[in-house]
């Protein structure tokens, strides 16, 4: 990924988290294509203007599909570094452990970095914002019935800023308010992921948001020291580094694809 070895700036593809969508990274996006990068922003199922419905999206499987359609589709000769926000690193992870040689670099950023998934208790206590549990400041559907677990949530309007944009723009946070869509709880909360070494042959580095009120700095932490990434950067960050530390942000990525040195 050298210029100066001859070959092209790397292809960088970022992945929203929960109930946001490719939208939330254009100030990211329009930083990276001004610099001359390759830049590719997909939503994932039920997000962003992909009009499927959140409360029939049950699996990862099933969210993540356009993911894992455009790594099937990439020239074999092509290397992408994934960049994912939150619950974005779940689809990460699950990218890694299918196409590990499309994938030159795995970026965490305020993300869930799982090896396995959730598949144990202390996966959830590392992971797991329990939003969906808190139905004080949460929106949840019920569409498999009363009685059964949620299948959507989203952030109640009235906490957004507080809980996710407490650092970033007034702007950014209202716009966010307009195009946040409930995210399919289910198909998160049941993510596995099968696999041996193949999911350490991928260097990852993980971004720390300081100040994120969603996953909490401990919780990252955890997550770091349970599955070690190659580097770790910290940012000044509510849990939307792409809206209150955009440029900051954008340097650490792309610092991260130049010096990235483990494989």
């Amino acid at each position: 990924m050298n210029e100066e070895a001859g070959l092209q700036k790397p292809h960088f593809v970022l992945v929203h988290g929960a109930c946001h969508g490719a939208w939330c990274w254009y100030k990211i996006r329009c930083l990276m294509e001004t610099s001359g990068y390759k830049v590719t922003c997909l939503d994932l199922k039920s997000a962003g203007i992909d009009q499927s419905n959140p409360n029939t999206i049950l699996t990862l499987d099933e969210y993540n599909a356009p993911l894992i359609d455009f790594l099937s589709n990439l020239p074999h000769d092509e290397k992408v570094i994934l960049v994912g926000h939150s619950a974005g690193g779940l689809s990460l992870t699950d990218a890694i452990h299918r196409f590990p040689q499309r994938i030159h670099l795995a970026i965490y950023v305020a993300a869930n970095m799982l090896k396995h998934g959730f598949s144990s208790d202390q996966d959830f206590k590392d992971g797991d914002p329990d939003v969906s549990e808190n139905e004080e400041i949460a929106d949840l559907e019920y569409g498999m019935g009363l009685d059964e677990p949620p299948t959507s949530v989203i952030i109640k309007e009235e906490f957004q800023k507080r809980i996710l944009y407490q650092m970033s723009p007034k702007e950014d946070s209202i716009l966010a308010s307009m195009l946040l869509r409930a995210g399919p709880v289910r198909a998160f909360k049941g993510a596995r992921f099968e696999g041996g070494k193949d999911a350490d042959s991928v260097p990852r580095v993980y971004i720390k948001t300081l100040h994120d009120h969603i996953l909490r700095p401990v919780q990252q932490e955890a997550m770091i020291k349970r599955w070690q990434p190659c580097q770790v950067f910290e940012l000044e960050s509510d849990h939307s580094p792409f809206f209150s530390a955009p440029s900051l942000l954008f340097e650490v990525i792309v610092k991260a694809a130049a010096t990235i040195t483990c494989n």
